[in-house]
Parts: structure tokens; C-alpha cells; sequence
């Protein structure tokens, strides 16, 4: 009897460890089956459904169509995992059109307040060849992640602003950063339908876009999408950010698509984990460097895009990936 009680007891621990052990994610995470262009990936837990999903730029990366025309006209796609995190399946797009035409939707981020799901998506009407037009930040509302009110245009301090960031503070308002010329400014709403902001910048010390402001270790970071990997700030008041010297995911990793740089990323925190979620240009041996073809297209190779994940620890006051080559574990709860 006690020889099978040891032998219960031993399977209760070495099998939660083979589970964990199985939660290596793959390299790379996720790659758009229809259009093969994501990009811009937020991570929210669907309660209903008992998933987590990935909205994201939905980039028409599979389109021959002049110059960037393809970052143009894009949804809001959807990926969902229901091994927490670890493996992503396509599960369609969010329909946010509130006008007619064919139009474009970037970089979502997503806030649960009050029982209620705001969303703020930067938005361009119509489609372009080049970069151009101009960017509104659009709200929406859902209380189950897919059928979306349209609450309108946010009245932000500066207009053609793009790539939202929020944070619950302290006190429980909301802070919101964007992107407007290259710089990250921000708002104050108390309600996340009015905000206030004097246009200040809370971070221009660089040009940067794809912002992404999370606590975790008990302060708060603010990672930004240089182009060149991301750049890392620190504050313990939301206020003052000091930068950090090295920048993360600026080099190739050995993992499939892991390469050349990291892209404007997500963070989910889990505890004492954080994981960050990003794009990257496989096909480029530069984030930036394209060139067109005789058509004036830029070649498929350099259009397509992978998300990833890496895992972000904290080494001497500084947020670090260490090592983007050794497996890690993952594991989202589904709370």
C-alpha cells in the first residue's frame, strides 16, 4: 500500500511538470493563414469562449499591389488559443466598418472597464499605395469581444495619431499613450470616453511608434518599437521615464522567423512571468530595408510577417530578454 502511494504521489508531481514541459511555444507563433501579414498583436483573454486571443493588423501581405498598399485596407484578424498560449488558430476578423467604402484599421488595444470591453483602433478612411492619409483613433465597445459599437472618434489633443497604449492608475483613471510625429504623448480619461492632455510628450527622445506601457516587478516600463528593436524606459510614478541603455529584441535570434528585429509588441503579465508578443520581417535583413521590383511592388518575401514570443525577466533593474535561442515555457491561465 505505501509502495502504490508513493507511486501516486510521484505521478501527481512529474505529470504537471510534463504538462509545463509540453508548453514550449513554437518559433514562430503565429502566421496569418490568408493574408500572412500579422502585425501589431494584442493579447486579450475571451472569457466566454475560455481562449485567449490575438487581434492584430491584419496586413494584406499576400497582395501584389503597389508600394506599401498592402499595409492599407487591412482588418482587425483574430488568432485564439485554447492551450494557454502556447499554439494560435485563425478565427476570422472583427467587422468595425462604420462607413462605406473599403477602409483601414491598425493596431488595436484593448481594455476590459466595468464589465465592458473598450477598444481603440487607429483608423484611415480608404486605402493607399503609399503612406498617407489621415489617422483617427477610433473607440469601440464589446462585451463579448466580437460585436463591436462604434463610439466615434476620440478627442485626443492632437489629430493623425496612431498605436494607442492604456494603464489603469492608482486612482482608477486611464492613462492613454499614442503616437503623433514620431513621439508618444498622452491623455487622462476617467470614464475612457473624454480625455484630457496638454500634448506633452511623455517620450521623445527618439522617433519610435508601437508603444506598449505594462508594470510588472513592481514598476511600470514603457517599450517603444524603434525600428531596430525596442527601446526600454522605467518610471515608478507614469510620469518621468528614465531609458534603459540596451534595447530589446534588436538582434536575430536562431529561432524560424525570429529575425532581423522585434516589432511593436504586447506584454501579458502572469505573476512574477511577463511575456511580450511581436512582429517580425523574416524576409528582411533589416526591419526597415525593402526595395520595389520592376512593377513598383515590394516582393512578397519582404511583405510577409510572423508574430513571436519571448519572455521578459528583470536583471539588475533593467528589462531583459536573455536568451532568445533557449526554449521557455508559457502558460496563460484562463482567468
Amino acid at each position: 500500500m505505501k509502495t502504490f502511494l508513493t507511486i501516486i504521489l510521484l505521478f501527481s508531481v512529474l505529470i504537471p511538470l510534463g504538462v509545463q514541459a509540453q508548453a514550449v511555444p513554437p518559433a514562430p507563433l503565429y502566421r496569418d493563414p490568408i493574408t500572412d501579414g500579422a502585425a501589431d498583436p494584442c493579447i486579450v483573454y475571451n472569457p466566454a469562449e475560455k481562449a485567449w486571443w490575438m487581434l492584430y493588423t491584419q496586413r494584406r501581405a499576400n497582395v501584389e499591389a503597389a508600394d506599401v498598399a498592402y499595409c492599407y485596407g487591412n482588418e482587425i484578424g483574430i488568432a485564439y488559443s485554447e492551450d494557454n498560449g502556447r499554439t494560435w488558430r485563425y478565427r476570422g476578423t472583427l467587422d468595425l466598418e462604420f462607413e462605406r467604402g473599403k477602409n483601414t484599421f491598425w493596431a488595436p488595444d484593448v481594455v476590459l472597464h466595468n464589465g465592458v470591453y473598450h477598444m481603440f483602433v487607429s483608423y484611415i478612411q480608404g486605402v493607399a499605395n503609399h503612406w498617407s492619409g489621415r489617422a483617427v483613433m477610433m473607440h469601440y465597445t464589446s462585451t463579448n469581444l466580437w460585436d463591436w459599437k462604434h463610439e466615434g472618434p476620440v478627442k485626443l489633443p492632437k489629430d493623425d495619431v496612431i498605436d494607442a497604449t492604456l494603464i489603469q492608475l492608482p486612482n482608477g483613471n486611464w492613462r492613454m499613450w499614442y503616437k503623433w510625429d514620431s513621439k508618444s504623448l498622452y491623455a487622462d480619461s476617467k470614464d475612457l470616453y473624454t480625455w484630457t492632455g496638454d500634448a506633452k510628450p511623455a517620450v521623445s527622445d527618439e522617433p519610435h511608434e508601437g508603444a506598449k506601457a505594462f508594470k510588472f516587478k513592481g514598476s511600470y516600463w514603457f517599450v517603444t518599437d524603434e525600428w531596430r528593436g525596442m527601446a526600454v524606459y522605467k518610471s515608478s510614478d507614469l510620469l518621468n521615464w528614465k531609458k534603459q541603455k540596451e534595447r530589446i529584441l534588436e538582434t536575430p535570434s536562431n529561432r524560424k522567423d525570429d529575425y532581423p528585429s522585434g516589432s511593436h509588441g504586447d506584454v501579458v503579465v502572469v505573476g512574477d512571468k511577463a511575456y511580450i508578443f511581436y512582429f517580425t520581417h523574416p524576409g528582411r535583413r533589416f526591419h526597415t530595408k525593402d526595395y520595389h521590383d520592376n512593377n513598383g511592388n515590394i516582393p512578397y518575401e519582404m511583405r510577409r510577417s510572423s508574430i513571436q514570443v519571448a519572455e521578459l525577466e528583470v536583471v539588475d533593474g533593467e528589462l531583459v530578454v536573455k536568451d532568445r535561442d533557449k526554449p521557455f515555457h508559457i502558460y496563460l491561465p484562463n482567468t
